[in-house]
């Protein structure tokens, strides 16, 4: 999978455009759902149309940012078929692949260096689910 998508409020557009340069040179493509300036603007805004998209096309994965990541977060994992997971290190990102076959990895802008940020990324996009003992939890998570 070489087309990624992402969003981010305004707090997290020059993480954004950061991660966006980084793995575009690795040969990544992006599908921007926002915000394109960092004049305030509010994060449901961008994230629905992403989590809607991740909710009815499950093999994609998706990358949010916002401050903290909380407030985008809450928004993602409105949708039953999306799980968003807030990361500040790496190893958070292996496991919620790992563990929970999270879709989304949220980050926060203002806790976190640029360099984390991307590994982060590179880390949830390069790692597979368990499945086995994980399948029966994750299916658990969804009641529709």
């Amino acid at each position: 999978m070489n087309t990624l998508l992402i969003a981010s409020d305004h707090a997290g557009y020059e993480l954004k455009e950061y991660i966006k340069t980084t793995l575009g040179n690795e040969g990544y493509h992006f599908k921007d759902y926002g915000t394109f300036s960092a004049d305030s603007m509010d994060y449901p805004d961008v994230v629905h149309p992403l989590a809607t998209f991740i909710n009815d096309n499950e093999n994609q994965l998706g990358i949010i940012i916002c401050g903290s990541g909380n407030g985008v977060s809450m928004v993602a994992n409105k949708y039953p078929h999306v799980r968003a997971a807030l990361c500040w290190q790496p190893e958070l990102a292996a496991l919620a692949r790992q563990h929970n076959n999270a879709n989304i990895v949220a980050l926060p802008a203002r806790f976190i260096q640029k360099d984390v940020a991307v590994a982060i990324v590179r880390l949830f996009l390069t790692t597979s689910f368990e499945g086995g003992r994980h399948s029966r939890r994750v299916d658990k998570i969804a009641k529709v």
